[in-house]
């Protein structure tokens, strides 16, 4: 173990350890927290939970002996966690670590959770006070949990909010809890359509009105809530966010001098690996393990009188919903010819959201920190994980040099990977503004789309067909039928 007292500790104040699933993330974080005295906090949304330590990868008990590990099993699992929980507990954490002179080793996982400890990115809301609060059903929930994507910025009063406006999340990714947790928004009534959302909002805030396509119902609302709970527009935070040193994705950095370590493989090498892992994992128990977790989660419901809900908790991990139609069936059906074929197709779909969800967490890392031109991003360092026989040489030696040079106030030997790609950054999408077709009455956001559809072959068709138009009625000739 290296004697920090060679080094000024002061110059890494956190370390965090990227890469798809898969790629040897804990591996690392172990070895390097060994090598430079420090302690791995996890950034794994569904690592919190107690208990399903297969499914959710946890690292194992001997592993967890080598160093201190934080954020494991923190939570009850039917308990709805989320982003501000994590970060009101893993920084006080980090902060700690810091004036201890250990250095905190971020592994991730949930690239939403990163993000949190990275960057002042969330506002709370005002009311928000950890209380509950009845709703008009009688039901009473936590306006905490409601507002769980907000948060008081810890360092200053500057409001800044989290609000991406690069392609929203997918199903997977909300149900995975990576991009942040679930709540009823207050004002996403099914009456109402986004058109009049839309006014409601451009009424209330034009210029984020002007940004947002009408059918981005979940933004429009977001922008709707914001204006309702803090008093001042979306746009306006936002422009707080920026002159605070930030950008449209949040504000400035927390660690100024905080790096980044991506661990990357060839998508193919890494897709037979992910397959493999999978298998691992059936043969670690995998599936006695969702058994009995089902069987006790569903008692929980019972007495609630209420279904099984795959969103909420630990159940939104990656293979509760894909063996969801094996673990409803009857114990004696589990062996029958139908239930072999259920598992198989559990196992099947567990392994292809898994690829997907890799896949995911790439563009990830591409689009919110190598590419961007307009954010604070920590250096990110490029190590290539996908031949493991030569891990010493291509993974832990050079990070080993990159963390060493960084203790010393020197410039590592490597360069970070987003010094490298300055023709391909993209600017601040949150800046774009609407267009409107005429001829195809469509909107488009951003410059981008705007030209690409004035240059599509559909918008040309429909000028066409406006000519034809026009000119029949000038003529007052019979239209051509090719409507």
């Amino acid at each position: 173990m290296v004697d920090t007292g060679e080094f000024d500790m002061s110059r890494v104040q956190i370390l965090v350890i990227l890469g798809s699933t898969g790629t040897g993330k804990s591996r690392l974080g172990i070895e390097l927290a060994r090598k430079f005295s420090g302690e791995i906090i996890s950034a794994d949304s569904m690592q919190v939970y107690q208990g399903l330590d297969i499914i959710t990868a946890k690292v194992t008990q001997e592993e967890k002996a080598m160093v201190p590990h934080h954020m494991l099993d923190v939570v009850d699992p039917l308990v709805n966690y989320c982003v501000v929980d994590y970060k009101k507990k893993a920084l006080p954490i980090m902060n700690d670590l810091v004036s201890r002179r250990k250095m905190p080793i971020i592994v991730g996982g949930t690239n939403y959770y990163i993000e949190s400890l990275l960057w002042q990115i969330l506002v709370e809301d005002p009311e928000a006070s950890g209380n509950t609060r009845r709703h008009d059903d009688g039901h009473f929930v936590d306006r905490k949990k409601r507002e769980c994507e907000n948060e008081a910025d810890d360092h200053n009063k500057t409001k800044i909010i989290s609000q991406s406006f690069e392609e929203p999340p997918d199903k997977e990714e909300c149900a995975n809890n990576t991009y942040t947790c679930h709540k009823k928004m207050k004002f996403d009534d099914p009456i109402e359509t986004n058109e009049a959302l839309h006014r409601r909002l451009s009424q209330i805030d034009p210029e984020m009105a002007r940004r947002l396509h009408p059918n981005n119902r979940r933004k429009v609302i977001r922008s709707l809530e914001v204006f309702e709970n803090h008093g001042t527009t979306l746009s306006d935070i936002l422009k707080a966010q920026r002159s605070a040193g930030g950008s449209g994705l949040g504000g400035p950095l927390r660690f100024p001098n905080s790096l980044i370590l991506w661990l990357r493989c060839d998508q193919k090498i890494l897709d037979e690996r992910l397959d493999k892992r999978v298998d691992a994992m059936l043969n670690a128990g995998l599936v006695e393990e969702l058994q009995n977790f089902h069987g006790r989660y569903n008692k929980q419901w019972i007495k609630l009188n209420s279904s099984p809900d795959y969103t909420k908790g630990i159940f939104q991990s990656i293979g509760f919903k894909e063996f969801h139609n094996y673990l409803i069936l009857p114990e004696d059906e589990r062996n029958s010819e139908k239930g072999r074929a259920l598992l198989k197709q559990g196992i099947d779909d567990l392994k292809l959201v898994t690829r997907r969800y890799a896949r995911r967490q790439q563009r990830w890392t591409m689009n919110r920190l190598i590419r961007r031109m307009d954010r604070q991003v920590p250096p990110v360092y490029e190590l290539d994980c996908t031949n493991i026989d030569e891990w010493d040489t291509n993974v832990l030696k050079p990070a080993i040099e990159i963390v060493n040079a960084k203790l010393r106030g020197e410039t590592p030997a490597q360069k970070p990977i987003n010094e490298n790609v300055e023709n391909e950054k993209c600017t601040d999408s949150s800046n774009e503004e609407a267009h409107w077709c005429e001829i195809c009455e469509k909107v488009l956001i951003g410059e981008l789309q705007w030209r690409e559809h004035k240059n599509g072959a559909k918008h040309k068709k429909m000028m066409e067909k406006k000519k034809i138009l026009i000119a029949a009625a000038l003529n007052q000739t019979t239209i051509p039928s090719i409507f």
